[in-house]
């Protein structure tokens, strides 16, 4: 049988409240930060750069004018995608860790 202590309850319960803020609070200045940040990947040794923010949205594409064989169009549409893929691939990643560590790992469905 466990003893009850009087306005033990309400005090844990406030400062799980303070901590779930908290963590709410660091959550959104991560993402906010990580919104910001740029992510650059490259493919067929750099013949393909892509950057892209945050949001996943691309801000800079650069290709290396000797990639571009007219008749070889289908390498540099590789090149592309895979750049493409690599870097919204880091943003998830980068996104899943550094939340991660503020949850402890808890994983929060529909938070990030």
């Amino acid at each position: 049988m466990k003893a009850r202590i009087p306005g033990a309850n309400h005090q844990s319960q406030a400062a799980m409240m303070k901590q779930v803020q908290k963590m709410q609070e660091d959550m959104a200045n991560l993402q906010a930060d990580i919104e910001d940040r740029e992510f650059t990947a490259s493919a067929g040794g750099g013949i393909v750069e892509v950057t892209f923010n945050g949001k996943h949205e691309m801000k800079k594409i650069t290709i290396d004018p000797e990639a571009v064989d007219p008749q070889d169009i289908e390498m540099l549409e590789d090149f592309i995608t895979i750049a493409v893929n690599e870097a919204i691939r880091n943003i998830d990643e980068t996104t899943s860790r550094e939340m991660g560590a503020i949850t402890g790992g808890l994983n929060i469905p529909g938070l990030f």
